[in-house]
């Protein structure tokens, strides 16, 4: 059975990451551009669970590749990617990846030795866990330029930045200057970055997207639906869109059918459903009894013009207010008509009580 991973430990890189991660949706990106990027993890301590390197390779937000230092091999993990696993562009990725494992370990080395993380694991003695992470990638943009980047991250936090138009490293926190400067020493290493994040990175992805280019370019129209929340305090409306691809939405919100501004509404979330697809939603607070004058506006790739929606009681409530309020009015036509009826017999009973009291009187 293999090892566990410590939550701690994913939790910890994916909060880095979703930081440092470029986003389609929140940059805006046009459907036509296109993004490679490879994410590294490791932690020094083989009790952890988490193997010294690990590495896995998106496509537009599509996991297509995986790999791990106890393997060293590549593992297809989508499946227009499976049908090239004996091509040339398949070797030459798995080849790519091997040498980042040695090339992720050696950096690891350095930098713990450079906080001084390493002296005790190097003298035996048994010492805390360190991890290191890596995001680097290219973009292709619809009018085919390209940008490149290169992070690390030293125990979920920022540590370092290659910057390939200056062929130097933007240090993030004062502990990471003794790495800058050794890096920094000779060119060699930051020319092949930059050759990489220029040329190799584009030229990989340009060929990944001909592989995969009708799984990649689909374009899946959202369902969208309106739902309505009470609480003590306020009216929430929620205008959520299901199952869409690729990731990058609009969502909107109208009053009257004008626009509202973005500040009165919540945050855009978009997140995985992990079916391929994206969920997304947006919360507006309203007042009770005034739901139906608002309305969300979504707009997507997939949809030939701006979708709009808007909150409707659900079947099921409608029939149970009408049954309830047909129950109501016979019940109240019910107590009218018993209240009429005993009205008339006292009535009639003292109409003939009189009449029995005159004849005795006579």
């Amino acid at each position: 059975m293999g090892r566990r991973r410590p939550r701690f430990l994913w939790l910890l890189w994916l909060l880095w990451l979703l930081r440092l991660q470029p986003s389609a949706a929140a940059k805006g990106r046009p459907p036509r551009s296109h993004s490679l990027h490879y994410l590294f993890m490791g932690a020094s301590e083989w009790d952890l669970g988490l193997s010294l390197f690990e590495a896995l390779g998106y496509v537009d937000d599509q996991l297509f590749v995986a790999y791990n230092h106890e393997s060293r091999r590549a593992e297809p993990r989508a499946q227009w990617i499976s049908r090239a696993a004996t091509s040339s562009l398949w070797l030459t990725l798995s080849q790519s990846l091997k040498g980042w494992d040695h090339m992720f370990i050696v950096d690891f080395w350095t930098i713990m030795d450079n906080y001084n993380h390493s002296k005790a694991t190097k003298l035996g003695v048994l010492a805390e866990s360190h991890t290191l992470q890596v995001m680097l990638g290219c973009e292709v943009r619809e009018d085919n330029s390209t940008t490149g980047f290169w992070k690390y991250g030293y125990d979920g936090r920022d540590h370092l930045d290659f910057r390939p138009e200056t062929l130097d490293w933007t240090a993030a926190e004062p502990r990471a200057q003794a790495t800058k400067r050794e890096w920094e020493v000779t060119k060699i290493r930051a020319r092949q970055n930059r050759a990489y994040l220029e040329r190799d990175c584009p030229e990989q992805l340009r060929q990944l997207l001909q592989l995969g280019r009708r799984d990649l370019e689909r374009q899946v129209a959202p369902a969208v639906k309106v739902t309505r929340h009470i609480a003590p305090a306020a009216t929430t409306l929620w205008c959520q869109a299901r199952s869409f691809y690729p990731p990058n939405i609009t969502i909107k919100w109208l009053k009257d059918r004008k626009l509202l501004d973005a500040r009165d509404s919540g945050p855009q979330d978009v997140l995985p459903s992990g079916d391929g697809t994206y969920q997304g939603r947006v919360a507006l607070t309203v007042p009770l009894g005034e739901e139906q004058r608002y309305s969300c506006q979504v707009e997507h790739p997939g949809l030939d013009q701006p979708l709009a929606a808007a909150w409707e009681p659900s079947p099921s409530s409608a029939l149970v207010i009408g049954v309830t309020s047909a129950i109501a009015v016979c019940v109240i036509i019910l107590f009218v008509g018993v209240l009429l009826r005993v009205s008339r017999k006292r009535q009639t009973l003292r109409g003939a009580l009189g009449d029995y009291v005159l004849t005795e009187c006579e």
